[in-house]
């Protein structure tokens, strides 16, 4: 329905604020609640972004670039297809609009599974990645895509030259949208490279990240909406996960109208059928508007008959000038756009981070801050600093990214989101930079440790006995904690040791066995669960009697000593049984 009253609208003679207004009149019936606007934009006075933009590009996923406004029919979808129909039994496809190209819906479920498991508090329903892929490209402008999932040409959005649009200056040199002046969003799920750059997935397994391929645009998409652990089932998380993909209060209404639509009911149709939007947030507006689908020709109103120009007179004696005169036309100055913030910056400087410092799996608790500065010490905000995680090393991000984008506030800093240890110790560097600006790079130096505890003791307290050249009944088990929580995954030595006072290695008594069978009294590359307990191999003696101790240390200095007994069974005889009568 949407679509067709966007038809009937240019087809008359009505105006873009007639059309804009029926478009947020359709809006607010659908999306109760969702403010809308001029043309699908958004002020600085109606913008809701999410809170905490760390991680995101100023403008979102897309840079804030134009998408497509048809909304969905007031009428719920039709019923898919029933599977159990027979050959030639007829079918309800449902209405057109529910109907999502093949390869595109297993993108988007494709996507959804892959969530499920990798960042399952997230709850992302497929169906949200629908109604952005809608939105932002008509599921890729209708379904034209190979079997690989990659368009069958680029889908390009306008280039953000700051004519009419946000002003984003080339950041990959082309490598994705051709454009090596301005960055324009590309591909279905319209990235712009430089968002791209870190949130870009391989999700067909082909070993690319292509913004040009359904499945791995679906897969970022999804991962994009994920990063920073909000729960997409709670309205809140919802809203804002979606407006940090596009800034605008009337793209978070379509968006919404469109998942409620595809929860309803969807059905799959054939890859190349699927239509193509026809409104878009960016009509009647200037720019350098690159269309990002084949527009098709609608019926011109009746041009007005052009005024031929007049005959003129002849005179009755014409004189020709002897010489012509020579006229030089006036020629206009180039206009030379004014600077952007990022023009003016000259280097960054360090904003106070202090020591960074966490264990393993640990999240830093300090986070990195950077100021923008001209050559004058002057302050520059409004500029995106880019945050790399270098070298190898598995920590990363929260959301689980090794790549983040923050904008400078009004004092020109920025304070890159929170860094989470991975396993692998040691020093981890955080290299800061200007998207936009060849500027030189500063770099952060984080120190990862080793997962510790401070506190270890048994879990039973049944005495641990042996006869000689026999086998201890029970295992030790210890629990390791850490300020009073559980220490995980923490390093440990057993080690049977000589005496209270000695902590050598014992040379006779109990013993371990290693992989072949062979006696060992200290065991090394020991680890506590997930809970935090150490169960340590069986235990044997030899033939040596006596009591022994086995010390058991952790990484961060915990250590428990357990005491062993090793004694022959005892030999006393049994009464007598008593004569016979």
């Amino acid at each position: 329905m949407a679509a067709h009253i966007g038809r009937r609208l240019r087809k008359g003679a009505a105006t873009t604020a007639v059309a804009a207004a029926a478009v947020a009149a359709l809006s607010a019936s659908q999306a109760p609640g969702a403010a809308v606007g001029d043309h699908g934009r958004t002020s600085a006075a109606d913008a809701q972004p999410a809170p905490d933009a760390g991680g995101s590009d100023q403008g979102g996923a897309t840079g804030n670039s134009p998408y497509y406004t048809d909304l969905p029919p007031l009428n719920s979808p039709n019923p898919a297809p029933s599977a159990s129909a027979g050959a030639g039994t007829p079918v309800a496809q449902g209405a057109a609009e529910a109907g999502i190209p093949a390869t595109v819906l297993d993108a988007y479920k494709k996507a959804e599974a892959e969530l499920a498991a990798s960042k399952p508090g997230c709850n992302l329903p497929w169906q949200l990645l629908a109604a952005i892929g809608k939105v932002e490209s008509g599921h890729a402008r209708g379904g034209r895509v190979g079997a690989d999932g990659t368009t069958t040409s680029r889908i390009l959005g306008p280039q953000l030259d700051g004519d009419g649009f946000a002003l984003i200056k080339d950041t990959d040199n082309g490598r994705y949208d051709g454009n090596s002046s301005y960055d324009q969003a590309v591909g279905p799920m319209q990235f712009i490279p430089s968002t791209w750059a870190w949130a870009g997935r391989d999700g067909n397994g082909d070993g690319l990240k292509d913004p040009n391929n359904v499945y791995d645009a679906a897969l970022a998409a999804g991962h994009y909406l994920c990063r920073y652990d909000w729960d997409l089932s709670a309205q809140g998380d919802l809203d804002r996960a979606i407006l940090s993909y596009n800034n605008s209060s009337e793209y978070l209404a379509t968006v919404l109208s469109w998942l409620e639509y595809y929860r309803k009911g969807t059905h799959e149709i054939p890859d190349g059928t699927g239509g193509v939007p026809s409104g878009r947030s960016d009509d009647g507006r200037t720019g350098s508007v690159v269309p990002r689908t084949p527009v098709l020709p609608t019926t011109p109103s009746t041009p007005t008959t052009p005024s031929r120009p007049s005959t003129p007179s002849t005179p009755s004696t014409p004189s020709k000038p002897s010489t012509p005169p020579t006229t030089t036309p006036p020629t206009t100055p180039p206009t030379t756009p004014p600077p952007t913030p990022t023009d003016t910056v000259d280097h960054l400087a360090d904003a106070g981070t202090a020591k960074l410092t966490a264990r393993a799996g640990d999240a830093f608790t300090k986070r990195i801050s950077t100021r923008a500065e001209t050559e004058a010490g002057k302050a520059v905000g409004k500029v995106r600093i880019r945050y790399t995680i270098t070298g190898d090393t598995d920590t990363v991000f929260t959301g689980g990214e090794s790549v983040a984008t923050v904008t400078t506030d009004a004092s020109g800093v920025a304070v890159a989101p929170a860094l989470k240890a991975g396993e692998k110790t040691g020093e981890v560097v955080v290299r800061a930079t200007v998207v936009g600006r060849t500027v030189t790079g500063l770099d952060y130096h984080a120190t990862v440790t080793e997962r510790t505890a401070d506190a270890l003791v048994r879990t039973g307290d049944t005495a641990l006995t042996c006869v000689p050249g026999g086998g201890f009944a029970d295992r030790v088990e210890l629990r390791a904690t850490y300020k009073g929580a559980v220490a995980d995954r923490v390093g440990a030595t057993a080690t049977l040791v000589t005496s209270a006072d000695d902590a050598t290695e014992t040379t006779a008594g109990p013993y371990f066995k290693d992989a072949d069978g062979k006696p060992v009294r200290t065991l090394t590359g020991l680890a506590t669960d997930a809970k935090g307990v150490l169960l340590l191999p069986e235990l044997f003696a030899d033939d040596t009697e006596g009591t022994f101790l086995l010390r058991v240390t952790t990484a961060g200095g915990a250590t428990v000593t357990v005491e062993l007994k090793v004694a022959a069974a005892d030999a006393s005889p049994s009464p007598s049984a008593s004569p016979s009568a």
